[in-house]
């Protein structure tokens, strides 16, 4: 394919590069004109492990060169990759003045394109029949591409996106030092396509390489990006704290780390990572406070770990939000013990939950295959009676009882007998806090709040 690559930094110079040695021809483009002479001198803008080696061979072969001339990178392509910066403003706000301002000048190039063929009656480029796409690699938030590039790429092109020209978000994954490495081994390929004509072209440029496509709706591929890094962050900052208090209390945080990361079953692994509702129990609370006590008495700082609790208290508090938005009175609430398949009580949740409902003068009933106030004995029976101290005049007997009472219904829990009573369309209005079997069809539905999704 003919590939226009907007931006010469270490994303746009190592994928020109790269895309180049997989066959494709392709074109850099760039403000400074020092990186555009580079490249045309076979000599890569960037500092990358074997980058220099490639820029050299593709512009010996003529699979790579440079311009700083839009129109003329335009005329020679077929799909364009914005690989523009997106800083952060001095608010940390994500600057996308570049972005805006390529989008416009590929717009603008793409209008005189089609004049141009259309007075010499020759169809320009290949692929869509000779529709042009336009690729967006660079880090935006989600909406960046549909609510204003879009709009900037239509005005300049005179078209419609989607139809007359061809869009998709393509986030990268490669670290510095190890791009190109990561760009012919990546972890994955996501393709956010506007259309699937658009998705076509962009999964036609790594043909060949390994790893898993995601096609993906536009804002979805613009919110992964941020779902990793700050994944990497949390966990180069979790690390670092957990070392920082074990150093503190004489333990080889290093030792503790092999074994922890060990764990692929539950660490290093798919678990607690789906959004849900707050956690609770008799461990992860407890055991989070006395680790940050010991911090604290070590005169240890842990931001990240201190805040843990908060976050899931804050958390839990939008499912307060989510019925106070409803604006009715009449709750019922499915699920109160910390975990399913369990009566225990203690620190779940659902029960705190159900007290903030409560205190706030809700008419709440609840539903709890597994919890019987009379069974509840010890820690448990002491921990309720101090918290819901009205749990017997809240119980009801069965999903029907809840159903009847509700004009909101809170579901936390997967219960079979729950999930088949539970009504669509007209009827209470349900707030689902475990991501429900059904969720994708039921968010259609008016009567239905998901948690976080």
């Amino acid at each position: 394919m003919r590939i226009s690559v907007f931006g010469l930094g270490y994303v746009g110079c190592v994928s020109a590069a790269c895309l180049a040695s997989l066959g494709h021809e392709v074109i850099g483009v760039d403000v400074n004109q020092v990186k555009v002479d580079l490249v045309n001198d076979g000599r890569a803008p960037v500092v990358e492990e074997r980058i220099g080696e490639l820029v050299a061979e593709a512009v010996r072969t003529g699979a790579l060169r440079a311009t700083g001339d839009v129109r003329e990178a335009i005329a020679d392509s077929e799909v364009s990759l914005v690989c523009v910066g997106t800083p952060s403003e001095p608010n940390g706000s994500l600057c996308t003045t570049y972005l805006e301002r390529v989008t416009a000048e590929i717009g603008a190039a793409l209008a005189e394109k089609a004049r141009e063929a259309e007075s010499t009656e020759k169809a320009e480029g290949a692929g869509q029949g000779g529709r042009h796409t336009v690729v967006f690699r660079s880090t935006m938030l989600p909406g960046t591409c549909l609510n204003l590039l879009v709009p900037i790429l239509e005005k300049s092109v005179g078209g419609t996106a989607g139809v007359d020209v061809g869009v998709a978000v393509n986030p990268e994954f490669l670290r510095e030092g190890t791009s190109v490495r990561d760009f012919f081994d990546p972890p994955k390929t996501v393709v956010g396509e506007l259309d699937p004509a658009s998705g076509d072209v962009v999964t036609e440029l790594y043909d060949g390489l390994p790893g898993e496509v995601f096609r993906v709706p536009v804002p979805t591929a613009e919110a992964i990006k941020y779902a990793d890094n700050a994944f990497h962050g949390l966990k180069i900052g979790f690390a670092n704290e957990l070392g920082a208090v074990c150093q503190a209390l004489g333990v080889d945080s290093h030792q503790v780390m092999d074994v922890f990361l060990a764990d692929r079953k539950l660490n290093i692994s798919p678990a607690y990572l789906r959004p849900g509702f707050a956690f609770g129990g008799s461990c992860l609370p407890k055991d989070l406070r006395s680790l940050v006590h010991a911090a604290q008495r070590a005169d240890v700082s842990v931001p990240i770990l201190s805040h843990v609790l908060p976050s899931n208290s804050d958390h839990l508090q939008r499912a307060v939000e989510l019925v106070e938005r409803t604006g009715r009175r009449r709750v019922g609430l499915f699920g109160l013990s910390f975990k399913p398949g369990t009566d225990d009580l203690r620190e779940s949740p659902l029960v705190e939950l159900a007290e903030r409902l409560f205190g706030k003068g809700y008419d709440l009933r609840i539903y709890d295959a597994n919890v019987s106030l009379s069974r509840l004995l010890g820690a448990n029976r002491e921990y309720i009676e101090t918290r819901l101290p009205h749990l017997g005049q809240l119980l009801a007997d069965s999903v029907d009882q809840v159903l009847e009472h509700a004009e909101v219904c809170l579901v936390g829990t997967r219960d079979p007998a729950v999930l088949s009573a539970l009504p669509h369309g007209d009827g209470p209005v349900i707030v689902d806090l475990v991501r429900l079997p059904d969720a994708e069809a039921r968010r259609a539905e008016p009567g239905y709040m998901g948690l976080a999704w």
